[in-house]
């Protein structure tokens, strides 16, 4: 087949740019009461998953995002045993925390029950069973209302939520409101992750916005990052500690505690974190001087 004869995906990333996949077969494409959703088969690719335009992960690299997003916080804990996600609908957040054998208890919240039962019957190759193990409790509700309702608190809060778009689901889940009550989630020595957008220099903007507000609630917030090959670009994360003790963190510790917990990761060791914590210094410079804070009564638009 000629490029000519392919059917093409078309993910706006800004007013001027645009990224394409040649795509063979769409598999859904619908919409919830919360998102637009479509799962497609890429020619380059494999499987893709996109919400509200945008691609979420694909099946030839999810596993470099997955273990990015996952295994830094929870092997700079010493002994995960509560997790809380937030997002996630893949289900290989899940999956990768389950690797780890500390963990005694998962919840995962996401509010679209129906992306989540169409990545259950069409993503098989993210979840894995994830969703079936028993220590997983998956709710399908309002992250932000089950903490203000519930006291309970965690050892690992991984959010794996869309970016800040206006109009997006997850607007309020970014906020320095919600970071705050986040951090009154975390046990002693507890562990933020989450994604927080495009990490190249020309799009950074809304990481940028994204680390401040965090920084604003949570001490030692620290920036890395990983280029996943489907979004064609570096992708920002960022980790923060309820002590502020992440930045005394060894990395030689990453490869003992991974050893000690029999996992063979495909992506992440204590050498590929050195290289994703080390931030280049136009990054820094212009994160640094980002004075956006995200608040409930100003939200972060995009174009």
């Amino acid at each position: 087949m000629s490029s000519k004869e392919h059917k093409w995906f078309i993910e706006q990333t800004s007013p001027g740019t645009a990224h394409m996949f040649a795509v063979k077969e769409y598999l859904v494409c619908k919409r919830t009461p919360y998102q637009q959703v479509e799962i497609a088969d890429t020619t380059f690719f494999g499987r893709i998953l996109v919400l509200d335009g945008k691609i979420q992960s694909a099946e030839s690299d999810e596993y470099i995002y997955h273990e990015a997003l996952v295994h830094p916080a929870m092997l700079m804990h010493a002994r995960p045993r509560r997790v809380l996600v937030i997002g996630g609908g893949e289900g290989a957040t899940l999956r990768e925390i389950l690797r780890h054998p500390t963990v005694e208890k998962v919840v995962m919240i996401d509010i679209d029950e129906e992306v989540v039962d169409l990545c259950k019957k069409y993503l098989p190759h993210w979840h894995r069973g994830s969703f079936d193990d028993p220590r997983v409790e998956l709710l399908h509700l309002d992250a932000r209302r089950y903490l203000e309702e519930n006291d309970i608190r965690f050892d690992i809060i991984i959010s794996d939520i869309p970016e800040p778009v206006e109009e997006g689901p997850a607007l309020r889940l970014y906020t320095w409101q919600f970071y705050r009550l986040i951090k009154e989630r975390l046990l002693d020595g507890g562990i933020l992750a989450l994604q927080g957008g495009d990490f190249s220099y020309a799009f950074i903007d809304v990481y940028n916005s994204v680390y401040n507000t965090i920084k604003q609630v949570m001490p030692g917030v620290l920036s890395y990052r990983a280029f996943i090959p489907s979004f064609n670009t570096d992708w920002g994360f960022a980790i923060a500690s309820k002590d502020g003790e992440l930045e005394k963190f060894d990395p030689a510790e990453i490869d003992i505690r991974a050893a000690e917990r029999k996992l063979e990761l495909s992506f992440y060791d204590s050498e590929t974190h050195r290289g994703m914590f080390a931030i280049p210094r136009d990054i820094r410079k212009r994160r640094d001087s980002t004075t956006v804070v995200i608040d409930d009564d100003k939200l972060l638009t995009t174009y």
